[in-house]
């Protein structure tokens, strides 16, 4: 049985929030969707809200403290991303795009990403495709076709044939065909770790 993991990034500021309901429906969904593939799924929840001193300590001094760089290891060692965000003025908050920011240089390419947003109006969801998708594609992410938008009405309308989960379900599937079509994720590289064998490295030394 191949092992797969998943991280679900969160950024919604309340508790409770409806961008981690969201969040965790996306999750349940693609997960369900693995384990009908035969895959042993772990879902790896990141709460943006607990990690905000953390982040902005980071941005400015460069160095991520501990509890910090462990999430982004993880996020990093994952073989899919969900990420979702409450829509502020028109596009992501900025809680969401600084932990992106953060996140360590050609950690998201090649990975398959389900983006996702929540909003007070239906007209908000717009932004998932002019801010939120691009800033995965410029990070080489690939970012899945079906993006997931709930607005209040959604939530109020939702008996477990709706729209929404309709559309939920549709992305949790896009998400594990991705992921399921690519080799297990190996974790994020080790910048310490050599290149070349420390025997080869001594055979090649030249004593002259």
């Amino acid at each position: 049985m191949t092992r797969r993991t998943l991280a679900v990034v969160s950024a919604g500021l309340g508790q409770p929030s409806s961008t981690r309901l969201l969040a965790d429906q996306l999750a349940a969904a693609a997960r369900d969707e693995l384990v009908g593939r035969g895959a042993d799924v772990e879902l790896r929840p990141v709460d943006l809200r607990e990690h905000a001193h953390d982040v902005v300590n980071h941005l400015l001094t460069g160095f991520a403290p501990t509890v910090l760089r462990r999430t982004l290891d993880a996020v990093a060692a994952a073989d899919g991303l969900i990420a979702v965000t409450p829509i502020f003025n028109a596009s992501y908050n900025g809680l969401f795009k600084s932990f992106f920011d953060v996140v360590d240089r050609d950690a998201l390419a090649g990975m398959p990403v389900l983006v996702g947003a929540t909003g007070g109006t239906a007209r908000h969801s717009l932004a998932l495709e002019h801010a939120v998708r691009p800033m995965f594609a410029y990070l080489r992410a690939v970012v899945l076709p079906t993006a997931v938008f709930a607005a209040p009405e959604d939530w109020a309308g939702d008996d477990g044939d709706s729209a929404l989960r309709a559309r939920i379900r549709r992305a949790g599937a896009e998400l594990a065909e991705q992921v399921d079509r690519r080799p297990a994720a190996s974790g994020p590289a080790d910048p310490f770790a050599l290149t070349t064998d420390f025997a080869a490295l001594l055979a090649g030394h030249d004593p002259t």
